[in-house]
C-alpha cells in the first residue's frame, strides 16, 4: 500500500533515487553495529556511510580495509549492497516480488523500464528474470574459476575470496578482502601475474559492464553483428577501442620493464579496470603522469547504460564523437552504423559531459583546497568516485569529514546517473510548449 501512495506522489526517477538512499540508509545502520566490525566495536557513521555509498554505488572507495576491519557479517553485507547497488534496487525489488508470486504493476513495469535503460516497456518484466539468471550464473562460473588459484595461495579462506570477488568484479565495484593476507589496501597486486585471477575478473568486468540490453541482443542474434541494434554495435565498438588502445600504451610505457607474461596481465586489467571496476594489480602512485591522466578519461566515461557500471556511458562517448565527425564532415545529423542519432540524444551526451566535467573538477577543488593536497590527485580521487570506479592514489582514507562528504555525493550522483536525477528534479509537467525568438551566437 505505502508503494502505491508513493507512486502516486513521486515519479518513477524519485522513487528509483529513494531505493537507493533507502538501501544506503540500511547499510550504514548495520555497518554501524558492533558484529559488523572484526573487534566487535560500534563503527563511525561516517566510515559506515562512506562505506555503504561505496557499496550501493558499485565504486570501492575505502576508508577503512574491507578485510582487516569488517567481520565476516560486515563483509557479507557489503556484498548483499554490492549485489542490489550492480544490479539496481528496483530491478531486485522486482525480482523479488516475481519469486513471491506477486503481479507486477504498471507503474512498477515503468520504473523497471527506466532503472535498467530498456527502450520499451513490453517484455520488461521478463527481461529482468533473464538478467537475473545471467548474474548468477556468470557470479558462479567466475568464482569457480578462480577457485584454485585462491585456494593454493589462501586455503580453506579462498573459497570465500572467490565468491567475493567473483560477485565485486561482475558489478563492478572493486571492493576486495586481499587486505588480510597481503597487506591494507593492497586490491589484487598478489595476483599481478596469475591469468589464473587476473584474466576472470577482467572478463567478469566486461560482461557486468557492458549491460543488459547488450546480453538481450546478443542472446538474440548471436554472433550475427549486422542484425545487432545500433546501441549494441556502439557498445561493443566502443569498449573494444577503450580497451585496445589503452592496454597497447601501457604494454609500451609503464610496463614495458616487466617479463612479457606479466606485462600482458598488467596492461590488460589496467586498461579494463578504470572503466568502473576499481581493482588494480599495479602501484598506482608508481605510473606516469599521462597514463594517470588517461586513467581519468577512462573512469569519467565508465561501462554501458544499464549496466552493472557508472560512469558517462561508453555510448555518450560514442554519440558525442559522432556528432563532432558529422560537423567536420558538415552532415547534418549525426549517424552511426547506417542511422541517424536523435538531436535530442546528442543535447543529452552533451549536458551529461558537462555536468560530470563541472562536479569533478569542482570537488577536485574544494578538495585540494580543504586538504592542502596536489590538484592533479584530487582530480583522480574525485573522477573514480563519480565514474563509480574506486581507483585510489592512496589519499581517501586520510581525508577529512567534509572531503569524505564529497565523495559521497559524487559516487551516488555517478551510480543513480545525471539524466536520473535532472528528471527527478524537474517535473515532467513543465515540458516547454513555447519557444523563444532564434538569434545567431558564434562559438569555436
Amino acid at each position: 500500500m505505502s508503494g502505491r501512495l508513493l507512486g502516486k506522489k513521486l515519479s518513477s526517477y524519485q522513487i528509483i533515487i529513494s531505493g537507493f538512499l533507502g538501501v544506503i540508509l540500511i547499510g550504514t545502520l548495520l555497518l554501524m553495529l558492533p558484529v559488523s566490525s572484526k573487534q566487535r566495536i560500534w563503527t563511525a557513521p561516517e566510515d559506515a556511510l562512506f562505506t555503504s555509498t561505496s557499496a550501493v554505488c558499485v565504486t570501492g572507495l575505502v576508508i577503512r580495509d574491507t578485510a582487516m576491519h569488517w567481520s565476516v557479517f560486515g563483509q557479507t553485507v557489503i556484498l548483499i549492497l554490492i549485489q542490489i547497488g550492480g544490479l539496481g534496487v528496483v530491478s531486485v525489488a522486482a525480482f523479488l516480488a516475481t519469486l513471491s508470486g506477486r503481479r507486477i504493476s504498471l507503474l512498477q513495469r515503468s520504473m523497471l523500464q527506466d532503472s535498467i535503460s530498456a527502450h520499451q516497456i513490453g517484455g520488461i518484466v521478463k527481461m529482468t528474470g533473464f538478467v537475473f539468471k545471467v548474474a548468477f550464473l556468470t557470479e558462479l562460473l567466475g568464482a569457480l574459476v578462480m577457485l584454485p588459484a585462491f585456494c593454493r595461495s589462501f586455503g580453506a579462506a579462498g573459497i570465500w575470496m572467490a565468491v567475493f570477488h567473483s560477485v565485486s568484479a561482475f558489478c563492478n565495484a572493486g571492493f576486495d578482502v586481499m587486505g588480510g593476507k597481503t597487506g591494507a589496501f593492497s586490491s589484487l597486486t598478489f595476483f599481478r601475474g596469475s591469468t589464473g585471477v587476473s584474466l576472470p575478473i577482467c572478463l567478469l568486468i566486461v560482461i557486468g559492464g557492458i549491460g543488459f540490453l547488450t546480453w538481450d541482443d546478443i542472446a538474440a542474434n548471436r554472433l550475427r553483428f549486422k542484425k545487432y541494434r545500433m546501441q549494441t554495435k556502439a557498445i561493443l565498438v566502443t569498449t573494444a577501442v577503450l580497451i585496445l588502445l589503452p592496454a597497447l600504451y601501457l604494454f609500451f610505457s609503464d610496463f614495458s620493464a616487466f617479463p612479457l607474461k606479466e606485462r600482458l596481465c598488467l596492461s590488460l586489467f589496467q586498461a579494463i579496470t578504470p572503466r568502473t571496476a576499481g581493482f588494480n594489480t599495479a602501484d598506482l602512485t608508481a605510473m606516469s603522469s599521462p597514463s594517470r591522466a588517461m586513467l581519468i578519461v577512462l573512469m569519467l566515461i565508465g561501462g554501458s547504460p544499464g549496466s552493472t557500471a557508472g560512469g558517462m556511458k561508453t555510448t555518450t562517448a560514442a554519440v558525442l564523437i559522432a556528432n563532432a565527425l558529422a560537423v567536420f564532415r558538415k552532415k547534418k545529423n549525426a549517424r552511426m552504423f547506417g542511422r541517424r542519432i536523435e538531436d535530442a540524444v546528442v543535447k543529452n551526451a552533451a549536458t551529461l559531459l558537462s555536468m560530470y566535467l563541472c562536479l569533478v573538477f569542482a570537488g577536485a577543488f574544494l578538495i585540494s583546497a580543504l586538504e592542502a593536497l596536489p590538484f592533479g590527485t584530487c582530480l583522480f580521487e574525485t573522477a573514480s568516485a563519480i565514474g563509480t570506479v574506486g581507483l585510489s592514489l592512496g589519499i581517501t582514507p586520510a581525508l577529512g569529514t567534509v572531503s569524505h562528504l564529497i565523495l559521497i555525493a559524487l559516487m551516488f550522483f555517478g551510480r543513480v546517473g545525471g539524466l536520473t536525477l535532472m528528471f527527478a528534479a524537474v517535473s515532467s509537467k513543465s515540458a516547454e510548449v513555447s519557444q523563444c525568438p532564434v538569434e545567431k551566437i558564434n562559438v569555436g
